[in-house]
């Protein structure tokens, strides 16, 4: 790797997978501007579909058992320096990332960001169980704090581009579903067919206004009850964060587990309100789940489910929040509240985040301490995330102003502000 301003060794970037929609196109042209060379493998029309620059697309129609030897052909071929991709769990980039080391090739990893709504993650590392952060104590990262004086910016208040997401990601699998003829050999990583993937995508964004409705209902409905309450925060089942980070196999299981836990634990004049993720598409019928399970457990009129949208309104009145390994429990502990986490997160540090027993947490949680997690998070502003998102315009522009330059660096994120010592990274475990 050279720095920002090296020019002795081209470099030749080879983009995988991407988020839905046109942010790896936009980041390839800009990398090209910089002097690169660029190339992009698509798996499917969708990949295809999002990548403008048709001479340095590389269409890959072969089986997934053939795919390791392809890519070493391309890396060799093409004297790879970079390759880039969403994500590091899906078998084509794990088994990609584990080749690209053993060549030397710098591995460029994105992901939502752990700071959400307003920002996303760029490491090289891995992301969430895989990440640095993972091996990182707070203390390292309040000695590295010392030597920087960045200021912190303020937490934003929304999304932004929650529309355009769903838009990307339904208009993505209907290119699949419609025009993958030449890609037959395609498998998803996930665990639907395509075709369902798209209905999913496209009723939930012909729905949209009518959960709208539903949503504010159930949250005034809880702002109004003048009960104490405590958040589940749901998360997608099929997402890598549960599947690859968690024992959990599904969200059901997480719910029997949180509301036998609350009815256990609880006080018996609290409530619990389970918040469903915003993109959640219903391949789990979640609210029957929970409706079923509070029944048999005597707590029907104490358990309340809100279907998607904005978290900060119910946070601000919470008592405390459980989740798997949700992003939202950043938000969680930034307003000081006590958060119980069950899977492998980049924030399950000990000072600020429970290991209690499910009941005894619900009964008196363990309080977070503020000021180390303010240093965390400051850490993580001045390190790995980047202000913008994928989906929207004006979100792209913004991580576009930032991201192609942290990738033309020598040093990664992390790397920057921690000492030698610190920064030395450990062998990279790959989930698949």
């Amino acid at each position: 790797m050279l720095p920002l301003n090296g020019a002795a060794q081209k470099r030749v970037f080879l983009f995988l997978q991407g988020p839905h929609g046109p942010f790896f196109g936009a980041l390839g042209k800009i990398l090209r501007a910089a002097g690169s060379e660029v190339w992009r493998v698509g798996f499917n029309a969708g990949d295809q579909a999002f990548w403008s620059d048709k001479a340095s697309f590389i269409p890959y129609a072969g089986k997934p058992e053939n795919w390791p030897a392809k890519f070493v052909d391309l890396v060799v071929g093409r004297e790879v320096t970079d390759i880039v991709l969403y994500g590091d769990t899906r078998p084509i980039h794990a088994q990609a990332i584990r080749i690209a080391r053993a060549h030397g090739i710098t591995v460029h990893v994105f992901e939502e960001g752990y700071l959400r709504p307003w920002w996303v993650t760029y490491e090289r590392t891995g992301t969430n169980g895989n990440s640095h952060l993972m091996n990182l104590e707070v203390t390292q990262m309040q000695r590295a704090l010392e030597r920087t004086d960045a200021p912190m910016p303020p937490p934003p208040t929304h999304w932004g581009d929650m529309r355009q997401h769903i838009f990307y990601g339904a208009l993505y699998h209907w290119f699949v579903l419609f025009l993958n003829g030449k890609y037959r050999n395609f498998r998803t990583h996930r665990d639907l067919p395509v075709s369902k993937e798209f209905r999913l995508y496209f009723k939930r964004l012909a729905m949209m206004p009518f959960h709208r409705i539903r949503r504010r209902m159930a949250t005034e409905r809880v702002r109004r009850g003048g009960f104490p309450y405590h958040l589940a925060l749901l998360q997608l089942g099929h997402d890598s964060s549960v599947q690859s980070h968690s024992d959990f196999d599904c969200m059901s299981e997480f719910l029997e587990q949180v509301l036998h836990g609350f009815a256990n634990g609880a006080p018996t004049h609290h409530h619990l309100v389970i918040k469903e993720h915003p993109l959640e598409n219903h391949r789990e019928p979640l609210r029957q789940v929970a409706r079923k399970l509070a029944k048999t457990l005597g707590i029907a009129d104490r358990v309340h489910y809100v279907p998607g949208g904005k978290l900060a309104t119910l946070l601000n009145e919470a008592s405390s929040a459980v989740t798997i390994n949700s992003t939202a429990g950043q938000q969680v502990l930034w307003r000081g509240i006590p958060l119980r986490a069950f899977g492998k997160s980049v924030y399950d540090k000990p000072e600020f985040v429970s290991n209690q027993p499910i009941t005894d947490f619900f009964s008196n949680p363990d309080i977070p301490d503020t000021e180390a997690y303010q240093s965390y998070r400051r850490f993580l502003l001045d390190t790995s995330q980047v202000p913008g998102g994928f989906y929207s315009r004006r979100g792209r522009r913004q991580l576009l102003r930032r991201a192609v330059d942290m990738m033309l660096r020598a040093k990664d994120p992390y790397q920057s502000v921690l000492t030698d010592k610190e920064a030395r990274t450990p062998q990279l475990r790959i989930v698949e």
